[in-house]
């Protein structure tokens, strides 16, 4: 049975490594104020970032779909690791050693699956890239010399090579403790007549990676022709990898991408290593799939969708990269970022073009030009004979639904003029209400249920005010002073206890109204108060988010402890307000109960009881007014 892990190695991993740095391997953050920072969520599609990270508290929160927690919760859901698994990654990371509870554990035979698949994809890198400088691979340095990659472009980027043998991977990573089940798993190997065998043979290897740096899977080129396998060769469908969710290069080019808010689509591995050795340090590329949405995904948290973030695609000027660039546009709706494609002369692709023409044409290749709805419209339309009225109709009839998926009512009115100036009809407006009617035609028939309503007229932007979510929270009337002043105390007490410890700490859960507020106050009290956090903000916090008797509970907790604050200044005025404001409150809510409870009960009231609750009112009365004459000072 696996150890449990030591609490304290489990908090020195959580101190160790920074929250915003794990975060920031799989989507751009910014400065949101308040010392938090923000960006796209990566757990839903959003178009504007309410995601939030606190490096401070060491914690998350996304205000769309209310996921949140601490660094190891992060990682447990965008990897969809155990507790452990994240706990054992991170302390590989800090340089952690961890001490397991149970005495006897060797962890390296218990990790969870993720972390040994991803282990003996490390391996098998390490193992491919030596035996590129074997005698055997003498064909495979030709191949990368004569594509103008010498050796430290092939260190760079991985590249290797597998032997063209049975079983040479299969063996090392058996030696290092892998078993066949293991290797079967990850794709490594596969079943042969007498057992696992190497799925790559003779081949000149990439490693694809994904966001956080991790080897997951490898592209394999073909080098012999006694090779009856296809050109390129890649890792299956694996627990690790999914070949619709990588891109290759991206964890080379993410930080550039964030950085110049501009990624570079290209077609293959020679085509990104052209690229970053030309200076255009934001190339990626997909691996034996189309560029489809879970890819787009994976750019806008990168982009985090900016008026100024550009996309673009190079594609062969054949007909493949034709379609290639027709299937880009059907999903072109889904980015906010503007999208170009470039096309190569003499549709030569990046690498070949830096091989003939040098790092400069690649440089200026790239640079955006032709709008990618521009040069898809224009290879429908081409089709036709725009010389006769019968060829432009046809031309208009292809092209018209292409234009009515345009979700945004202003651009689908420009591109509709356009396109009567591609085909040559000279009544735009024509054109316009032709592909205005088609669009509603679509909706309709249920691409929009709610019909061409005020919302459907305005364009996805007003679409989007339409079915914004109400307020955060489960179930909470923040209209409502008094769910606003209890959310604003408990943000003080999680982010800021210094101010409102000891006062808060004799609160009741009864005074908060809104039962989630009440709940979070319960787990404050069971993770010793605030005044805990006066010595360690980040232990307290774990200790708070241990108390949760729910997962609901516990989002709420995460949300309340990265969300600003609404006051301008956050000190100990401020917080002896929200202090005053919600006892004042309880106070009055309970002289309230006392007298209703008295007039129902008419004379009918013993005369002990009687006197007991007019004392307890005219008690309640005087300190309600000495609250409201000394403000904090009273309580």
């Amino acid at each position: 049975m696996a150890g449990r892990i030591n609490d304290d190695d489990v908090k020195a991993v959580r101190d160790a490594v920074p929250i915003d740095a794990v975060v920031s391997e799989y989507l751009q953050l910014r400065n949101a104020g308040g010392g938090n920072l923000k960006g796209l969520c990566p757990f839903h599609d959003e178009k504007s970032p309410s995601f939030q990270v606190s490096p401070s508290k060491g914690l998350f929160h996304c205000f769309g779909c209310q996921e949140g927690g601490d660094t190891i919760a992060f990682m447990q859901k965008i990897d969809h690791l155990t507790f452990a698994e994240v706990v054992e990654r991170l302390a590989a990371k800090a340089g952690i050693t961890l001490r397991y509870e149970e005495g006897g554990y060797n962890p390296s035979h218990q990790r969870g699956e993720r972390i040994r698949l991803v282990e003996a994809h490390k391996a098998a890198a390490e193992f491919y890239v030596d035996q590129l400088n074997g005698p055997e691979a003498e064909i495979g340095r030709k191949f990368l010399a004569d594509r103008g990659f010498d050796q430290a472009a092939a260190a760079h980027f991985g590249v290797g090579y597998s032997p063209a043998g049975w079983d040479h991977l299969t063996r090392f990573l058996r030696g290092k403790g892998f078993s066949d089940k293991e290797l079967i798993t990850s794709g490594l190997s596969q079943d042969g007549r007498r057992g696992p065998i190497d799925r790559f043979r003779g081949r000149l290897m990439w490693p694809i990676r994904d966001t956080a740096g991790d080897v997951v899977g490898f592209g394999a080129r073909k080098l012999r022709d006694d090779d009856n396998g296809p050109k390129y060769l890649n890792t299956p469908e694996t627990p690790i990898y999914k070949k619709s969710q990588v891109l290759y290069g991206i964890d080379l080019a993410k930080k550039e991408i964030a950085k110049s808010s501009r990624a570079v689509v290209v077609e293959g591995y020679t085509d990104v290593m052209a690229c970053h050795l030309a200076g255009v340090t934001t190339a990626i590329a997909t691996c034996g799939t189309a560029f489809g949405g879970d890819h787009i995904k994976i750019l806008r948290r990168l982009l985090m969708d900016n008026g100024s973030a550009r996309v673009i695609f190079t594609f062969d000027g054949d007909a493949a990269g034709q379609k290639a660039a027709l299937r880009a546009f059907e999903d072109d709706q889904k980015f906010a970022a503007e999208t170009y494609i470039a096309i190569a002369p003499d549709n030569m692709d990046p690498c070949d073009l830096r091989l003939v023409k040098g790092d400069d044409a690649v440089r200026d290749l790239v640079e955006p030009r032709t709008p990618l709805f521009e040069f898809a419209l224009r290879q429908i339309v081409g089709r036709y004979d725009l010389e006769t009225p019968a060829g432009r109709a046809a031309a208009l009839d292809e092209a018209a639904p292409v234009v009515a998926k345009i979700k945004t009512g202003s651009v689908q009115r420009e591109v509709a003029v356009q396109l009567a100036g591609f085909i040559g009809i000279l009544d735009q407006e024509y054109v316009v209400h032709r592909i205005n009617q088609l669009a509603q035609w679509a909706r309709g028939r249920g691409g929009d249920r709610r019909g061409p309503g005020p919302a459907a007229r305005g364009g996805a932007r007003h679409q989007q005010v339409q079915a914004a979510p109400v307020p955060s929270g489960p179930a909470l009337n923040l209209r409502s002073p008094a769910h606003r002043t209890e959310r604003e105390l408990l943000k003080l007490a999680l982010q800021r206890p210094e101010l409102v410890a000891p006062a808060f700490d004799a609160y009741g859960s009864d005074e908060f109204t809104a039962p989630p507020y009440a709940a979070v106050r319960q787990c404050v009290e069971e993770a010793g108060g605030a005044e805990q956090g006066l010595a360690d903000s980040r232990e307290y916090l774990v200790r708070v988010l241990d108390a949760t008797p729910n997962e609901s509970v516990r989002k709420l907790i995460t949300e309340l402890a990265v969300e600003v604050f609404h006051g301008k200044s956050i000190d100990e005025t401020y917080a002896g307000e929200h202090l005053v404001k919600v006892r004042l409150r309880a106070v009055d809510r309970r002289i309230n109960d006392v007298q209703s409870s008295l007039a129902r009960l008419g004379s009918n009231v013993a005369p002990e009881h009687l006197a007991a609750a007019q004392n307890e009112v005219w008690v309640l009365q005087q300190y309600a007014q000495t609250l409201r004459n000394h403000g904090a000072d009273a309580l």
